[in-house]
């Protein structure tokens, strides 16, 4: 199982779990959640249930990820399986993204 936390311009969203290649979580911080003049993360993951679940990657989180020779060069360098969907995005969408949001893995 593999977890990752969800910040949104810095300020902590929510956390998203790979239980395995088929079973993916997506939850709201509580705070976050019940708080109105925040806004969801996506339209696809909107908030008006605080937990999400999909057999794939949710199309918010692998819509960030860099296709074809950016994808195949990311998963050489990084030594990744370039199948490795979830594992690409904890690896790359840490720091400098094209939106607000950014992943950052738990390793605990």
């Amino acid at each position: 199982m593999r977890k990752a936390e969800i910040y949104r311009n810095g300020k902590l969203v929510g956390s998203l779990i790979e239980e395995s290649r088929k079973k993916y979580f997506f939850r709201y911080e509580d705070s976050y959640f019940a708080d109105n003049e925040q806004p969801s993360i996506s339209l696809t993951l909107p908030k008006t249930q605080q937990e999400y679940v999909s057999e794939y990657l949710f199309p918010f989180f692998f819509n960030m990820l860099s296709e074809g020779v950016n994808r195949k060069l990311q998963s050489t360098q990084l030594r990744i399986d370039e199948n490795d969907n979830f594992g690409l995005l904890l690896a790359t969408a840490q720091y400098d993204t094209i939106g607000a949001i950014t992943v950052k893995p738990i390793t605990k």
